[in-house]
């Protein structure tokens, strides 16, 4: 069975376990060395204290990624723009998990008065994201070359964006 559901503080083992093979394995991030527990608890405090979501996904019981969505910059006029983030253990890559888990922080970023979802993707040559990203409605605007090194290595960022609710049509709610 496939489940999403907000994160508790029982998921953080798993979340830390999960991205740390992200951080030591993969692109994705750019962070060098994996957080710890309390870290990610941390961060993920600072989330749900904006009142954003940060998801857990479960398949047959057992946490196969995560995904949330933090003020793209810590600046007060940017408190209707989020970056995502997602992700996904390798078993749970390339089943469409991936597209539900985006699309469901998408609709609750929404519904919290989201106005612009932007993800910062690390590694321009990490399809997987990007194509996910596409897939959702997500526009390319721009990339940011051999700005990172990770793996003896420059890698590059890869910039999208996607409009929210009635995006820059109207003034948010609580201006």
């Amino acid at each position: 069975m496939i489940l999403i559901r907000d994160s508790r503080d029982d998921d953080l083992a798993a979340l830390t376990a999960l991205y740390a093979h992200h951080v030591q394995t993969g692109t994705g991030t750019f962070e060098t060395e994996p957080p710890s527990a309390a870290d990610l608890a941390q961060r993920r405090a600072d989330v749900r204290d904006k009142g954003l979501p940060w998801l857990v996904l479960e398949v047959d019981g057992e946490v196969q990624g995560f995904a949330y969505a933090n003020w793209f910059r810590p600046r007060a006029a940017f408190r209707y723009a989020v970056e995502d983030s997602i992700y996904l253990a390798p078993a749970a890559a390339g089943r469409g998990l991936g597209r539900a888990l985006l699309a469901e922080l998408l609709a609750r970023c929404e519904a919290a008065g989201m106005r612009k979802a932007i993800a910062v993707i690390g590694d321009s040559a990490n399809a997987g994201s990007i194509g996910l990203h596409r897939a959702l409605g997500f526009a390319h605007t721009g990339a940011v070359s051999a700005c990172g090194w990770k793996f003896g290595r420059w890698l590059d960022i890869v910039l999208m964006e996607k409009t929210l609710g009635t995006g820059a049509h109207t003034p948010p709610a609580t201006a």
